[in-house]
């Protein structure tokens, strides 16, 4: 095994840094308010509620070989 250092950075990650974007201007103030002492929260706000919806549905019934062709006209098979 070689004992040099194969983790040099080939290029960078992440976004492009792209001068005069509206990401940049948005950076550059979120770093402003951090250097002026505030905090930047992230993910839902505390006391928010998710609204669940809960909806019951009932399966399907399995139609029998006398309603299947009473329905659709077609003969049916055995099953």
């Amino acid at each position: 095994m070689s004992s040099t250092n194969t983790n040099t950075p080939t290029a960078k990650r992440g976004r492009p840094t792209i001068t005069g974007s509206k990401r940049q201007a948005v950076l550059a103030m979120r770093a402003a308010k951090v250097a002026a002492g505030g905090e930047i929260k992230r993910g839902r706000p505390a006391g928010s509620v998710k609204i669940v919806i809960d909806v019951a549905v009932e399966p399907k019934a399995k139609l029998t070989p006398a309603e299947r062709q009473a329905k659709y006209g077609k003969p049916t098979t055995a099953e």
